[in-house]
């Protein structure tokens, strides 16, 4: 068993004026017209492919809230398999790991034609920065061991304290009211 490893830094506290624009970002994929269901797949798939514990289970808790059935989120990992998904689901899929694996993927062209059949152009815009910002959240949670955590956790009620308040045309350098960022009040 590995021992739990300390946060490395507290990346909204120390330089919340670089995380608005991504977080404005995520309300404006929220409301791309892709499926809420499918950017919860997307983003625990890449999750899953960068083991970013932090992030798996925001997004299979942010899946479940939103009545995603277990079965689908525990065949995940095995999706080409299962026959759960629909073919616009296993597009975005495919398309989730050929650009979250890039390196070796080089991105199929019959990945892009699966994509580009289910998917209108504005869409495949919108999935794919779903997929590209889901990577960068990756890689800060795991690059500053943002450890997993309870949905009841600080830190996760803390990122979605922070996504509501942007939701509400607030922003994290200023919010609408001092109570909005509670989380972001730092003891001097």
């Amino acid at each position: 068993m590995q021992k739990e490893q300390n946060q490395r830094v507290d990346h909204f506290g120390v330089a919340p004026e670089l995380f608005q624009p991504m977080l404005e970002q995520e309300e404006l994929l929220k409301d791309s017209g892709l499926e809420d269901s499918l950017i919860e797949l997307v983003k625990l798939r890449a999750s899953q492919i960068n083991g970013c514990a932090f992030c798996i289970n925001m997004h299979w808790q942010d899946a479940r809230e939103l009545g995603e059935k277990e079965e689908r989120l525990f065949l995940l990992n095995a999706w080409r398999e299962a026959s759960v998904y629909s073919a616009r689901e296993a597009a975005a899929l495919a398309w989730t790991e050929a650009l979250t694996r890039i390196e070796t993927s080089r991105v199929p062209d019959a990945v892009y034609a699966e994509v580009e059949r289910h998917f209108t152009t504005r869409e495949q815009v919108a999935l794919s920065l779903v997929i590209c910002a889901i990577n960068v959240w990756n890689r800060i949670a795991i690059g500053f061991r943002m450890r997993q955590c309870d949905v009841t956790d600080s830190a996760l009620v803390e990122v979605r304290q922070i996504g509501q308040v942007i939701a509400n045309g607030g922003s994290i350098l200023h919010p609408q009211r001092e109570s909005d960022l509670p989380c972001l009040k730092r003891s001097a």
